[in-house]
């Protein structure tokens, strides 16, 4: 399979994006606003509506939800050791760090989904979306922590006023209890899943700065080394560790090899941090993801 030509609509997405916002009436203004739309309400309702959709046989997939976890928590480790290593702690702006943390292993949840199906059909979309569930919680806890401590900011404020985990706590509570949506609201759900993926695709390149990256070119390195060879050779070895079938070992390694999340730099200006800077780091993993998902895909799997 020609990994590179799969990934080329979503990633053709991103480069619409950056050439709109760069080279027409259509700047950051703009595309701020998209941002804003996507993030506090298109977003959620897909997450919330893939997770419920499909009942989840969390028993079959218990490997991979394991495997899941413990590559997070791996990438999360690794991403909040990098100011502690001997020979990085000089380089290291702590406050800078802890804005930028997060792209270490955040994932782009608009190209996971976007992804999933074409790579292994709709079971890979169902597992992806198991992923998602139990991940961005985790996941986005560690992303507000090192910034609320820094800034000392109220934790659980932060993260009650998230709608990503609010989204996710709640299809993943409807889903154990076997709530259904009703089929005539489907239609619709579709049309803004469809929505916040295009929308959500073009706004990660439209929110693509490299100017920034040379404050802090060893943190950037760093972070990045993390993101996109790190993770996916431990996914790799996580997938033989659990002894997961053809279909959960290409989902894994695809979630190891994504992007960082384009809602980092959000998360960061948000809570007054170098949004500029993270958003620096946005742009060159969405242009990694490139190399890294093929490597992952093809070269790993």
């Amino acid at each position: 399979m020609n990994y590179a030509q799969l990934l080329f609509p979503d990633f053709s997405l991103i480069l619409c994006g950056y050439l709109v916002c760069k080279y027409t009436a259509l700047n950051r203004t703009v595309w701020e606003q998209v941002e804003s739309l996507v993030y506090f309400f298109l977003f959620p309702v897909l997450l919330f509506h893939s997770i419920v959709r499909t009942p989840l046989d969390l028993q079959a997939a218990s490997h991979l939800i394991m495997a899941g976890l413990v590559l997070g928590l791996s990438s999360i480790g690794l991403s909040y050791a990098i100011p502690k290593l001997p020979f990085l702690r000089k380089h290291i702006d702590t406050r800078l760090h802890a804005a930028s943390a997060q792209v270490a292993f955040r994932f782009n949840s608009f190209i996971a989904l976007a992804l999933a199906e074409r790579i292994a059909g709709p079971q890979a979309l169902l597992l992806i979306a198991v992923l998602i569930g139990v991940c961005v919680p985790l996941f986005n806890v560690a992303a507000v922590w090192p910034m609320a401590r820094h800034a000392q900011r109220s934790f659980g404020r932060e993260l009650i006023r998230n709608p990503l985990i609010l989204a996710t706590g709640l299809g993943l509570l409807a889903n154990i209890v076997g709530l259904h949506i009703p089929s005539w609201t489907e239609p619709t759900l579709q049309r803004i899943g469809a929505a916040s993926l295009a929308l959500g695709l073009m706004a990660a390149g439209a929110g693509m700065q490299f100017g920034h990256l040379m404050k802090a070119k060893s943190l950037a390195i760093s972070l990045l080394t993390v993101r996109h060879l790190l993770t996916p050779l431990l996914a790799c070895w996580l997938a033989a560790m659990f002894e997961l079938d053809k279909t959960q070992t290409s989902v894994l390694l695809a979630f190891s090899a994504l992007p960082t999340a384009s809602s980092c730099y959000v998360l960061a200006a948000r809570m007054g941090y170098n949004g500029a800077f993270v958003a620096g780091l946005v742009t060159l993993s969405t242009v990694l993801g490139m190399l890294s998902l093929p490597f992952a895909l093809g070269v790993l799997r």
